[in-house]
């Protein structure tokens, strides 16, 4: 079958912002056009990349007028790594875009008359705002066009940084970051430049071959600093050789941690992490609350808008010492325990057996006693002795992943017809599927958006509910 031939279109108006933080305008036959890297008012040439029966996916190939939303990005990497794909877009724009994508998800998917929409929660920080950053070891660098067109012998091809999209072999070397805060530039490239004068082999995705595969970072809004480095294979020698290096250059690290892990992907959590230095474990601070977070643990990637959020989803909740609350997907229970004190009892359910672990020590810790955990898929653990044994709540917290809670737990929660629900989602589109099946029965009394991820498309928002 012969390859459709890719098309120019010229002098393109960007009309509008997309799902997932595309940027969308019209061909001259009239099929939608997908793009990256534009902004609304931009007027371009697109060469397409893809074509189908009723829209082009397409890449800018030139610039006749930049938009007026339009800001220069601070980060030298980007467009290449992946990341940040709005750093283009000011930041205003940005939360404007994100709140109308809420509503007209929850308005076009989930058919449903809202009220006046709360506005949206902006980030303090639209920069250095994470808490966790996960990069590569690579062998064999992503090369610019430039670097590839200058026919030059490149001796130094050793990344630490972010894979290429769909390009799960390249790794483009990062020199500065700007999402968290920049000391941990420092280590980052301090390990990276100590690494390659040890002549320490960096992982070979192709052939599964090095011995540094992956370092995390992470950090608390008390200075705290974790530090894992992830081995292919296990160079008794350079191992101890890198980790003491990282003792003595960052001797303030409360964590470092090594994983050997010669399976065929690198995640980490059927794997054993190794304390080398200092606890197993950093801690945050929220409202005096302590949460202890190791390795594996779950954690809002953005401490200060977590806080945010779950102010968002106290206040909303306006419980009372009567009231019984159900905590569903409660993760480590930040949610539940943050609520606690407002309550009568807070029942938290979560599938994974290490979340409900640190949950259940982070009650202790905090001296919390009418929180309980229990761990099961929530479609089957959420029944009706479940109820029996636990109470009746009045109010449900759901807090689900993307794909949004499973049709057996909304009916579930139809049946139990609390009071209150407030539902807590990283996905409005799945949001807005969910609470079409509940509007019989609720009415949407407040929705408000919670910006976590600044200078990306994602957005958390928050809806309270109430029993018709």
């Amino acid at each position: 079958m012969r390859r459709k031939k890719n098309k120019e279109f010229n002098n393109i108006t960007i009309e509008r912002v997309g799902s997932k933080g595309k940027s969308i305008g019209v061909a001259d036959d009239g099929k939608t056009i997908i793009i990256d890297g534009g902004a609304p008012g931009d007027i371009v040439n697109i060469l397409t990349t893809k074509q189908r029966k009723s829209y082009y996916q397409g890449k800018i190939t030139e610039f006749h007028k930049y938009s007026e939303i339009r800001t220069t990005p601070k980060c030298e990497h980007f467009g290449v790594c992946g990341g940040c794909k709005w750093q283009h877009i000011n930041y205003e724009e940005q939360l404007k875009f994100k709140e109308n994508e809420v509503e007209n998800n929850l308005v076009r998917i989930g058919n449903l008359e809202l009220p006046k929409i709360t506005p949206i929660k902006a980030a303090k920080n639209d920069y250095f705002y994470r808490n966790k950053m996960e990069y590569s070891f690579s062998d064999s660098r992503w090369l610019s066009i430039e670097e590839i067109q200058s026919k030059k012998i490149i001796e130094e091809k050793n990344a630490l940084g972010f894979h290429i999209p769909g390009m799960w072999n390249k790794v483009v070397d990062i020199n500065k970051c700007w999402l968290q805060e920049d000391f941990t530039n420092i280590i980052r490239n301090s390990i990276k430049e100590f690494s390659v004068e040890n002549n320490i082999p960096f992982f070979n995705h192709s052939n599964q071959s090095g011995e540094l595969r992956t370092l995390m970072i992470r950090t608390t809004s008390t200075g705290e600093v974790m530090i894992l480095v992830q081995f292919y294979s296990d160079n008794k020698d350079n191992r101890k050789l890198l980790l003491n290096y990282i003792i003595k250059k960052f001797p303030t690290t409360n964590s470092l941690l090594y994983v050997i892990n010669n399976k065929a992907n690198d995640t980490i959590y059927d794997q054993e992490v190794k304390t080398y230095y200092g606890d197993s474990f950093i801690t945050e601070q929220m409202e005096g609350l302590k949460f202890k977070i190791n390795a594996k643990s779950f954690y809002q990637t953005n401490s200060d808008q977590a806080y945010e959020l779950y102010k968002i989803v106290r206040d909303v909740s306006d419980l009372d010492s009567t009231d019984i609350v159900y905590d569903l997907y409660t993760g480590t229970g930040t949610i539940a325990l943050f609520v606690a004190k407002n309550a009568k009892r807070v029942v938290g359910i979560e599938a994974v057996p290490d979340a409900i672990v640190a949950a259940k020590e982070n009650a202790t810790n905090n001296n919390i006693k009418n929180v309980d955990f229990y761990v099961g898929d929530m479609k089957t653990v959420f029944n009706n002795d479940f109820i029996k044994e636990n109470g009746h709540p009045n109010v449900i917290i759901t807090d689900p992943p993307r794909d949004g809670m499973h049709k057996k737990v909304i009916e579930q929660i139809k049946n139990i017809s609390p009071s209150k629900i407030i539902y807590v989602s990283c996905n409005s589109a799945t949001q807005a599927r969910d609470l079409e099946l509940l509007k019989d029965d609720y009415k949407i009394i407040n929705s408000q958006a919670v910006d976590m991820f600044p200078q990306t498309h994602h957005v958390e928002n928050v809806v309270l509910l109430k029993k018709k």
